[in-house]
């Protein structure tokens, strides 16, 4: 089992930034590749960014790309979602999640563990 605890979210203007934290515990932290996902009101959750293990590769939606950064640090059992640029359109829930195999999936059915979720407000 992985317990995932996410924190860092808020409200921020337009055009601002905001770091996640998710802090992870459990399983052995270093082999699960970590996603971020988040969901909007009345919307389907969607992928936003993943690493894999080693933190080597990286892959990013469409939407978030150059603007949101994922990272991770093994020794502290945690990942992070760097965001910049915020735009209303990244108001959500976010939620981080953790894949038992080593390869970044997008699908979050590909994904064993979740956390309950972080609020981040985006006002225009």
């Amino acid at each position: 089992q992985v317990q995932l605890v996410e924190s860092g979210g808020g409200l921020v203007q337009a055009g601002g930034s905001l770091t996640l934290s998710c802090a992870a515990s459990g399983r052995t932290f270093s082999s699960e590749v970590m996603g971020w996902f988040r969901q909007a009101p009345g919307k389907e959750r969607e992928f936003v960014a993943a690493i894999i293990a080693n933190g080597r590769s990286t892959y990013y939606s469409d939407s978030v790309k150059g603007r949101f950064t994922i990272s991770r640090d093994n020794a502290k059992n945690t990942v992070y979602l760097q965001m910049n640029s915020l735009k209303s359109e990244d108001t959500a829930v976010y939620y981080c999640a953790a894949r038992d195999y080593n390869n970044l999936n997008v699908r979050k059915n590909a994904y064993n563990y979740w956390g309950q979720g972080t609020q981040v407000t985006v006002s225009s």
